[in-house]
């Protein structure tokens, strides 16, 4: 394996001004700079990233913990990230925390034991415990879909679930139905505490009340969905309506409704959250709240990358969501029906 040194007896300099060369110090003049860079071409040298490291304290790294990367949600926002980062020279180190506090935190401590820049965390579950961590870590974080309040490292990126919230359930309303549920994610934290305000708003500006019958909570997945669409459709009065927490969990309702004969918008609209790029194949294609996953994942990275530039990002980034309209939503079968 070529060495510096091999390089320095090439060029008949110490190999203290081939690492200059190498790192573009000014020290070094421009033509032995050239000699130096051509020598290590052709001897084909690499600089070491971990060597590169001691000397900068910097890695060139980001760590990205996720819920889990069987989400396709999560994918397009990584993909987001990954942009970003692999623009400005950035490699990244993704790990699943599997919806776990303890083990988010297990992982964020190890990104800094591998001496990652910076960390991006989509979806944390223990985001006001970030601030104690933050001071004894000194590398800056990112959230992504959730924020924890005030201090100095506040920084997230996340989308104005209540206003979408309030979209969806008002196309439902728009279209006539009065007897409509929400099924929630028991893991959503802030984001379905959000979505569940928004759909109370709706509910009281309609008059319709609310029914506490007609709110479940399930895990944020398909077979959650699904578990939580048959309970509801198990209710001496089932909804006309339901309105998921985010696509999987739709995709899952919808699953349920055909497997017990019910017919999706038929006898029950469906809407989903996210926008999921299968949203639009399933059958019937799901109404739902566009979320700007990619662009999510890009402004995420880059106010990171502006952190450890030294510069100071705007704290909190609020995306608006944006409802698409397919077949899942009807009206109610009979006028009047609840």
């Amino acid at each position: 394996m070529i060495s510096i040194k091999d390089i320095a007896r090439s060029a008949n300099v110490s190999h203290s001004t081939v690492s200059r060369a190498l790192r573009g110090s000014p020290r070094v003049g421009a033509e032995t700079t050239a000699l130096i860079r051509k020598i290590a071409e052709e001897k084909g040298y690499r600089v070491s990233a971990v060597a590169r490291g001691l000397v900068t304290r910097r890695t060139d790294s980001i760590g990205v913990v996720v819920t889990t990367v069987a989400d396709p949600f999560v994918g397009e926002v990584v993909a987001g990230i990954e942009e970003v980062a692999l623009a400005h020279g950035y490699s990244l180190f993704l790990a699943n925390c599997h919806a776990d506090p303890d083990r988010e935190m297990r992982v964020v401590r190890s990104f800094q034991e591998r001496r990652v820049d910076g960390i991006l965390v989509n979806a944390s579950r223990v985001g006001t415990l970030y601030m104690p961590l933050l001071a004894e870590m000194k590398v800056p974080i990112v959230l992504i879909n959730n924020q924890y309040p005030g201090g100095e490292f506040a920084y997230s990126v996340r989308i104005d679930s209540l206003s979408g919230a309030r979209l969806a359930v008002k196309h439902l309303v728009d279209l006539g139905h009065r007897r409509i549920a929400y099924l929630g994610n028991r893991y959503g934290l802030q984001a379905d505490s959000e979505r569940f305000v928004g759909y109370r708003q709706i509910l009281d500006e309609a008059d319709l009340g609310f029914q506490p019958e007609l709110v479940v909570h399930t895990e944020g997945t398909p077979e959650g969905g699904m578990s939580g669409m048959t309970r509801l459709l198990a209710l001496p009065q089932p909804p006309t309506a339901v309105f998921c927490y985010k696509d999987l969990m739709a995709i899952g309702a919808i699953r349920a409704a055909w497997e017990g004969g019910v017919t999706v918008p038929g006898d029950v609209s469906v809407v989903g959250f996210d926008d999921l790029f299968l949203s639009s194949y399933t059958i019937p294609s799901l109404t739902t709240i566009q979320q700007p996953k990619h662009q999510m994942g890009c402004l995420a990275a880059k106010m990171l990358l502006e952190l450890l530039s030294g510069g100071k990002p705007q704290n909190q980034l609020i995306l608006e969501g944006r409802l698409v309209v397919r077949q899942s939503t009807a009206p109610p079968r009979a006028a009047g029906q609840e």
